[in-house]
């Protein structure tokens, strides 16, 4: 069969931390240029799986069980990290971890060591950065430790963005953000994926996740119980109810008729 072979593919994917399975036989896939997010709960393993993709599971003292990952079709199963982004994939930690005490530019410098290309290459990376986040062109010499929240966040994008990478991994990019920081945060991923870079979306702020993604997957305690197209999901009544905070309209208006109906319905009692 002919076609694109996907920017990510898992497959039967178990890990486990010690004893402990955080995941478990979990498939996704992550179609060429297109951006995919992961919902759930916190402990649900969402992290779990990214560093499960980015090959640092080890850092965190867990292990890939069973289970294969394939980036464009080549397996980066048994690879050590730094060969991960070279295969083209690049993860933004969650709580994006900046090196603080260093300035911007270095940061940005440390995203492009070990690519390939030569300075022709480096400076072209640098000047996407810039277009994409021009406020880090403007605090170059700044230590990072010194850029507001939004910023930092922008810097630790910028700096995966140093490799080129065809495949990014984001872990929560909106988390302690303010509303329109996180909004911007959003705009500049649809940028980036516009630009042709697949993404693969970790985030707990679903309404937002479910606009950037074309395919969601839903994962709770290490396990996919709800996938398919984003449109879809964020149609549906369980997930409305779980992740987007919608109440059930019906159920709310029956329980409200049921108070004025039954006025002690409408407290808590203890019946001893």
């Amino acid at each position: 069969m002919g076609g694109t072979a996907p920017a990510l593919q898992v497959t039967e994917l178990t890990v486990g931390y010690g004893p402990v399975r955080a995941l478990r036989r979990v498939s996704l896939t992550v179609p060429a240029g297109a951006v995919v997010t992961v919902l759930g709960a916190n402990g649900a393993g969402k992290s779990t799986l990214l560093r499960a993709v980015s090959r640092t599971l080890r850092f965190h003292g867990g292990a890939v069980v069973a289970g294969t990952v394939s980036r464009d079709g080549r397996p980066l199963d048994g690879l050590p990290p730094d060969r991960v982004v070279a295969a083209g994939v690049s993860q933004v930690p969650e709580g994006r971890q900046v090196f603080a005490r260093m300035t911007v530019e270095d940061n940005l410098r440390a995203g492009a060591l070990g690519r390939r290309g030569g300075r022709t290459a480096k400076a072209g990376a640098l000047r996407r950065v810039h277009e994409l986040f021009p406020v880090l062109a403007d605090r170059a010499r700044q230590p990072a430790g010194l850029l507001s929240g939004g910023e930092q966040q922008m810097l630790a994008v910028g700096r995966a963005l140093m490799a080129a990478p065809g495949l990014l991994l984001l872990d929560e990019p909106s988390l302690g953000l303010a509303p329109l920081m996180a909004a911007r945060i959003a705009d500049a991923i649809r940028e980036i994926n516009a630009q042709g870079t697949a993404v693969l979306l970790v985030e707990q702020n679903a309404a937002l996740a479910l606009r950037l993604a074309t395919r969601a997957y839903v994962l709770e305690v290490g396990e996919v119980t709800l996938s398919g197209p984003a449109a879809e999901l964020a149609a549906s009544d369980e997930v409305r109810r779980r992740y987007l905070g919608v109440v059930d309209e019906t159920a709310a208006a029956d329980a409200a008729r049921a108070r004025t109906t039954h006025p002690a319905l409408s407290r808590w009692e203890d019946p001893r």
